[in-house]
């Protein structure tokens, strides 16, 4: 088949007519074209072209499947086939179809296999390996299960031998036994012939996702072929990259207790290899079972704290220790020794007694403090109240207040390299101290020039009374035409209760529209109601066209006119920055009459999966509008069947017409919400404000299983301490169980 046979047809489709992952897909015949160039770069390039178009990220498009016919015939005849096929293969397996015909990338590629199978034949055994992992993603267990046991049958490569016996199994979980028995003698006799250990792995892989017991064998198995990550490396199943955290993850899914003891039980022998690389890995998979199982933490916590005694493993193992949480507490002498013994591990130590021990880690963390980023890192961050918040002795969260921290922070304020990321962390850690960082003011101001960002926001909030005049002054004399004028004005509105230069910036910022446009909207808020003429004018005029227009209910239309069209689509920063401007527009005038529509076109508008926290914050400002929100009801009830955004509707829905809402229904949203890990957070404010008392049986099981179950719930946002963030969910659910218990 030569070039000219294998486009024949290529130019007549209507490419540009058909959606890819960037728009029109019209660009793909060229990808095509120069996927068969005789110019390697120009080649690989195409490859890196298509995989962004056409599966980008693993997702499939309207004009994919299109392009899979053209893909076949050039593997047919030769043209990168060993490239070509597992671009395929990942068409063949997406789960994630963004087009309105689902399932027609799996049927064309189904539809190549007369072009595809006979390549199981190829000399070539990285050809053969790819041929028979793409075929076998199709799920045509008729057509492709007999290639696989005859290749199984026939081939000695045993990355080949490794991918058919997954293929097989993939399409028949059946015959999973069958290849333990052969390859792994477990419950029968392997036989004479001894399975290299890709087949081996293979085998055990195939194994747990039949779902099998796994036994002592199996474990026994396993450990021998430790570090497992090299014997994958070459294989395209991308789940299974780590196998030992790919092992872990499905025992603990089955969720009983012999599974997750035979998943700790795994990782602890990982932990405890005298391999560095397995031990590595281990520490991979231990990470993973303390995200998903709350009896994780605890169950490994011994083994994962022995590996702080040895060089070789302790840097893989400080990053989890610091999750540990309660548990980390035994490891605190060991990672005294490193903190104090210097290197490069020093800071990463301090790190993890900043988190578990802080009164202990302050005193280090002054003595060091330039030197020590990641640490600071962390102290910074254990103060949530923000910039704005008043600082106070024992402020929730605040890193302990030590002089010789703030000694030594101000010191450090006087040199002018400090990194960006390292200034902001100075400022939040004086945030979080309040009026006890007053002795910080000087070195403050005289960082004005420096980091303006850092002193705008601090000097408000740890500056005494006495002082403020002063410092007030010295905001107005500073040269801070880089910055803000909304930060200025709101640190002078701070500081001396002027409202005036807050005003003129907000004013300026909504009449320029642009980025700024929800920030300026949002600090409103810290405005009254004086200042209604100034403000309401501009802000009225920052909405965006399409808020401008009638929608929602009020209309007299059901999904809002035009809410939909081309011309009128919001980008997610604008739909926000809209319901900011609601939001200011109700606490200014304290009528809803024009908040109203604004709300409602948001809500129709930001109704899909991408769009989730947009429906979340215009939820949020219906609610703030109380009962004269209640026209927005019919609305938030239409969001109680989407899990991203039921909590928040329920939420709303209690706010704006509470004397209406079936409190059932209200709390079987908030739960599956939870249960979904889609708003975990609201769900349980849900629950607070429909009553314990008024759930159901049904219910608060539940709910008992939310907090009592082993597997975390996730609460999006807080990816960076899912178990810290879990913890305090299951704290506040089992203060809602006890108040329906009393």
């Amino acid at each position: 088949m030569d070039l000219a046979q294998i486009f024949a047809d290529l130019d007549a489709q209507p490419w540009a007519e058909r959606e890819h992952a960037y728009g029109g897909a019209d660009d793909v015949p060229d990808q095509l074209r120069a996927l068969a160039s005789d110019d390697a770069e120009e080649a690989e390039e195409a490859l890196y072209e298509l995989y962004g178009n056409i599966v980008h990220q693993g997702s499939v498009y309207e004009a994919t499947p299109y392009a899979v016919p053209y893909l076949a015939r050039l593997a047919a005849a030769g043209v990168r086939p060993g490239d070509v096929l597992p671009l395929i293969g990942h068409i063949a397996e997406s789960e994630d179809e963004r087009s309105e015909t689902p399932g027609a990338c799996r049927v064309a590629v189904t539809a190549q296999l007369p072009l595809i199978l006979p390549l199981v034949e190829s000399p070539d055994s990285s050809v053969r390996q790819a041929a028979v992992w793409a075929a076998a993603r199709t799920g045509a267990t008729e057509q492709v299960l007999p290639v696989l046991r005859r290749c199984w049958e026939e081939e000695l490569e045993p990355l080949v031998r490794a991918e058919a016996l997954a293929g097989a199994v993939w399409l028949d979980p059946a015959g999973a036994g069958e290849f333990e028995r052969a390859v792994l003698g477990i419950g029968g006799d392997a036989g004479e012939a001894v399975e290299a250990a890709p087949v081996r792995l293979a085998a055990l892989l195939a194994s747990v996702d039949a779902d099998l017991p796994w036994t002592g064998a199996h474990h026994e198995a396993f450990i021998a072929l430790l570090p497992a990550a090299p014997l994958v490396e070459s294989r395209f199943v991308q789940e299974q990259a780590e196998p030992l955290r790919y092992v872990a993850e499905v025992l603990l899914d089955r969720d009983t207790d012999e599974a997750r003891e035979a998943a700790f039980t795994l990782v602890e022998a990982g932990l405890g290899h005298p391999d560095a690389d397995a031990r590595k890995e281990a520490v991979a998979a231990a990470e993973h079972a303390c995200e998903v199982s709350r009896a994780a933490s605890a169950r490994l916590a011994g083994p994962l704290i022995a590996l702080l005694d040895d060089p070789s493993s302790a840097g893989a193992a400080l990053y989890l220790v610091k999750h540990l949480g309660r548990d980390a507490e035994p490891a605190v002498p060991a990672l005294m020794a490193i903190a104090t013994a210097g290197g490069e591990l020093a800071d990463r130590a301090l790190a993890v007694l900043v988190a578990t021990v802080p009164e202990q880690a302050a005193p280090l963390l002054a003595a060091d403090l330039p030197n020590r980023p990641t640490a600071l890192d962390v102290a910074a961050k254990a103060y949530s109240g923000g910039w704005e918040a008043a600082g106070h002795e024992g402020a929730p969260g605040a890193f302990p207040y030590v002089p010789e921290l703030l000694d030594a922070i101000r010191a450090w304020l006087a040199d002018s390299d400090i990194p960006w990321n390292q200034s902001i962390h100075l400022g939040l850690v004086l945030a979080g101290w309040g009026r006890r960082a007053a002795p910080a003011v000087p070195e403050l101001l005289a960082a004005l020039d420096r980091y303006p960002f850092v002193a705008l926001r601090a000097l408000p909030t740890v500056c005494p009374p006495e002082e403020r005049d002063r410092v007030a002054a010295a905001l107005r004399a500073a040269d801070l035409t880089e910055q803000s004028p909304i930060e200025l004005g709101s640190a002078l509105l701070r500081l001396t209760g002027e409202p005036e230069p807050l005003v003129g910036a907000v004013t300026e910022a909504l009449a320029a529209g642009g980025r700024e446009v929800a920030e300026a909207a949002k600090r409103t808020a810290e405005l009254d109601s004086s200042q209604a003429p100034a403000l309401l004018p501009y802000l009225r005029g920052a909405l965006s066209d399409a808020a401008r227009k009638p929608s929602g209910p009020e209309s007299g239309s059901e999904s809002g006119p035009e809410s939909g069209s081309p011309e009128q689509k919001r980008n997610t920063p604008r739909l926000d920055a809209d319901t900011e401007i609601a939001r200011a527009l109700w606490r200014l005038t304290g009528s809803a009459d024009e908040a109203l529509p604004i709300i409602a076109g948001v809500l129709e508008e930001a109704d899909g999966d991408w769009t989730r926290w947009q429906n979340i914050r215009a939820a949020r400002a219906a609610g703030e509008l109380g009962e004269q929100g209640r026209p927005l009801a019919p609305l938030l009830e239409r969001k109680l069947a989407h899990r991203d955004h039921a909590a928040a509707a329920a939420l709303a829905l209690l706010a704006v017409d509470p004397a209406n809402q079936d409190l059932t229904r209200l709390a079987d949203a908030a739960l599956t919400s939870a249960e979904t890990n889609s708003d975990p957070y609201t769900a349980l404010e849900v629950l607070r404000a429909v009553g314990a008392g008024n759930l159901t049986e049904g219910q608060l099981s539940r709910l008992t299983s939310l907090a009592e179950r082993d597997a975390h719930v996730f609460i999006p946002g807080l990816s960076q301490d899912p178990s810290g963030a879990d913890a305090r969910f299951r704290e506040e659910a089992r203060v809602l169980l006890r108040t329906a218990t009393a």
